[in-house]
């Protein structure tokens, strides 16, 4: 639960929903399901919770495979995030990696890490060397299937498959389902569950801006946005209440009326504070996502993300908290330098390129927005920053490494990683 609390997770998406009980029920699944749909933390959720409690010493228990060494390096930091309380460990394997870094993951897995993150070339690399178990295997992840058979990667697949016991959970996600998926679908999985997602779209009324700044001009900007927008009601959303609580206190002390909802609070305190955001006698609400799903005030007219939702399914019931009744809204959100990735495939999910607003002049240099490349020129708005680009984070296994998340618990760590916040 720590992890969880900690990786700002609050409420269940439609894929959580509907992918979690069939992989707790220990079930085969194909599921479509797009990025940005909280389908990663669907299916890292009921693994590690098994894990936890079911690790088999010096083997590997689940293996992920992925098609592109970047969603291993993003997959791998999801698990960093909601492991780091466990003694689960992990590793993500992939291509494009100095001969230091293939030596810790050929140790990693002499040593039956817990977790594997790979992409098919590389592991079949280290399964040809002949020391990798996975006679204890207990789940099998295909993600971004279709994506996979489109880079020629199905007979790479079945190779690692006959590496596997028979006697496993598979999983199998693909944005798309065509035939070519379904065929190796009834190769791998036994009397699957099919989920099949719709793609949720913000309300078509909602004026959507985005704002890209470094993190610390992120409170000076939202004292702006509240000036800017005096008389009306707005509510600011954060991933974590730890980040309410502070955002709330500074707020406060620059003199604005505002109060803070999140789950800390009893049903009643949240009732009482909501009568008076309703009433108008509280204009600003500070807010984790408990606030974003089931609000019933068709009144609201800015809705502001302080950071970037976990997801598009967060995205899109933030912002719809506003725009409703036939009301027009509008929505914000402050994207830091760190969070542009993640924005940009929200944008993807929503299929729609979110304008990015002029940062006012007094808050400085802001960086530019790159999704596939951080850093560029120098200016302001759009200009960017000196960049020192965005270099792979170091090789490695264990809680000092970001892309590679967890050392097993019997490895001495070489260095400590900052807990997240």
């Amino acid at each position: 639960m720590d992890g969880i609390d900690a990786s700002g997770y609050i409420t269940l998406t439609p894929v959580q929903e509907q992918v979690m009980p069939s992989i707790i029920e220990g079930r085969d699944i194909i599921a479509s399901a797009q990025t940005g749909t909280g389908k990663t933390a669907a299916f890292l959720l009921p693994i590690l919770s098994r894990l936890i409690g079911h690790r088999h010493e010096g083997h590997t228990s689940a293996l992920i495979i992925v098609p592109t060494r970047e969603l291993a390096i993003q997959i791998a930091q999801h698990v960093e995030g909601l492991a780091y309380f466990t003694e689960v460990s992990s590793i993500a394997i992939y291509g494009g990696v100095d001969g230091q870094a293939f030596v810790q993951e050929k140790q990693a897995l002499r040593n039956g890490v817990d977790l594997i993150i790979a992409t098919p070339g590389k592991l079949i690399a280290h399964l040809n060397m002949g020391y990798v178990d996975f006679s204890q295997l207990q789940f099998l992840v295909l993600d971004e299937a279709d994506r996979m058979l489109d880079m020629g990667f199905s007979d790479d697949i079945m190779r690692i498959i006959k590496h596997l016991p028979e006697k496993r959970q598979s999983l199998l996600f693909s944005a798309t389902m065509p035939e070519k998926i379904r065929s190796l679908a009834r190769k791998i999985l036994k009397q699957p569950v099919e989920i099949n997602i719709a793609i949720s779209k913000p309300p078509e009324k909602v004026e959507q801006k985005a704002y890209v700044v470094y993190e610390p001009q992120k409170n000076p900007l939202i004292q702006r946005i509240i000036r800017d927008t005096p008389h009306r009601s707005l509510i600011i959303f954060c991933s974590r209440k730890q980040t309410v609580k502070q955002l709330t206190q500074m707020l406060k002390r620059a003199k604005f009326n505002v109060a803070e909802i999140h789950s800390d609070l009893e049903q009643s305190e949240r009732e009482d504070l909501l009568q008076g955001f309703r009433s108008g006698r509280i204009p600003v609400i500070v807010a984790t996502d408990v606030l974003s799903r089931g609000i019933d005030i068709d009144t609201i007219d800015v809705v502001v993300n302080y950071d970037v939702p976990n997801d598009g399914e967060d995205y899109v019931h933030r912002i719809g908290r506003t725009a409703r009744a036939e009301r027009d809204g509008k929505a914000f959100t402050l994207v830091s330098d760190r969070e542009i990735g993640r924005f940009s495939r929200i944008e993807s999910l929503i299929g729609k390129e979110v304008d990015k607003a002029a940062v006012p002049a007094e808050l400085g240099e802001t960086p530019a927005y790159q999704p596939a490349k951080r850093g560029g020129g120098r200016g302001r708005g759009h200009g960017g920053h000196r960049g020192q680009g965005n270099p792979r984070p170091q090789q490695g296994v264990g809680k000092g490494s970001q892309a590679h998340a967890r050392k097993p618990h019997h490895q001495q760590r070489s260095q400590q990683k900052p807990k997240p916040e």
